[in-house]
């Protein structure tokens, strides 16, 4: 009796999680996009030693995901998925292709904003991606090797990572997942159990298995809303990586933090402004200016194009002793 019980309860489970992927993928579905390019004309080679056999003329293509994020048509994806690109198209489940215009990118975070001009739009909405914990369900949908609208499901594995992208730029912030994403993923949303994005797909690591990345929701939004309103990015520089860390509770007691999260330092580039302010690896950054630091997504948000050039404190803990350093930020070029 026990096993019959034990095996109908767990039929029971199986179509819960199935009605909650099914559900999903039918409400995110229609806001997702296949994101072809078209690039500039690619070099031909002659023959001649060491050289390959001449390539057809005519524009480098490629092709990756996107998704809807309001009803005016402003698409998101990834910077890597449109860098270069001389024609966009975004092409819907239901076969219908219309033009993209890209409104910005920002390469240090791999998100892009593009424009389209269609009907009857489906905008998705952001989670609260500071809210996520390590294990709830994590749902892909995207265009893997061209087979639009595939859907994929797995876990947050785990948050806080730092990824280094194609073109060396360091992203903090990073979402973790064993959701399996495959080339042609990029750019597409990572959702919840309720069809939220909680962030853009982006990169895996193609040794392993179950290892794969998304840009948080929290970090996509601010840069969204950058890009629609300026067009671009500019960042004050300190020259910092950093990890979300956890702080323990009677740390946070004996100092009177006002959040119980900070920024662990995990390398300080040399000859930058953190480094002639004395920032050290392994320090926890828990303020800047009159601004608590819970975390890297508001160390970026403290760190815009008016804060270049212009001094504050940074509040540390160096030992578990708070420290007040004066930096100076710069401006990125």
């Amino acid at each position: 009796m026990n096993q019959s019980l034990s095996r109908i309860a767990d039929r029971e489970l199986l179509d819960a999680y199935s009605e909650t992927v099914t559900a999903v993928a039918e409400q995110v579905s229609p806001s997702v996009v296949k994101i072809e390019v078209q690039g500039p004309e690619p070099t031909t080679q002659g023959p001649g030693p060491g050289r390959g056999p001449r390539r057809p003329p005519g524009p480098a293509t490629g092709s990756g995901s996107g998704f809807v994020m309001t009803p005016d048509g402003y698409v998101l994806t990834n910077s890597h998925v449109v860098s270069g690109a001389k024609r966009i198209s975004a092409i819907f489940q239901d076969g219908q292709r219309v033009p993209a215009h890209l409104v910005g990118d920002d390469p240090e975070t791999d998100i892009a904003l593009l424009r389209i001009d269609a009907p009857n739009l489906v905008a998705l909405s952001f989670a609260d991606s500071s809210a996520l914990r390590v294990g709830q369900l994590a749902i892909a949908v995207g265009n893997p090797y061209g087979f639009d609208c595939t859907v994929t499901a797995g876990v947050v594995s785990a948050l806080g990572r730092s990824l280094r992208t194609k073109t060396g730029h360091l992203v903090d912030d990073v979402i973790q997942t064993d959701t399996a994403l495959n080339p042609g993923n990029s750019g597409g949303p990572l959702v919840d159990s309720r069809g939220r994005v909680i962030g853009v797909n982006t990169a895996m690591i193609l040794p392993a298995q179950g290892i794969c990345f998304a840009i948080a929701a929290n970090t996509a939004g601010f840069v969204m809303g950058k890009l629609i309103h300026e067009g671009r990015i500019r960042r004050s520089y300190l020259g910092v990586a950093g990890q979300n860390v956890p702080l323990h509770r009677r740390v946070v007691r004996f100092h009177g933090l006002p959040t119980e999260s900070a920024v662990f330092v995990v390398t300080v580039e040399p000859d930058s402004p953190a480094f002639r302010a004395g920032l050290l690896a392994g320090d926890l950054i828990v303020a800047y200016g009159d601004k608590p630091i819970a975390g890297i997504d508001d160390l970026h948000r403290m760190l815009t194009e008016e804060q270049a050039g212009v001094g504050a404190p940074m509040t540390i803990l160096r030992d578990l002793k708070k420290q007040t350093l004066q930096v100076e930020p710069t401006l990125r070029k």
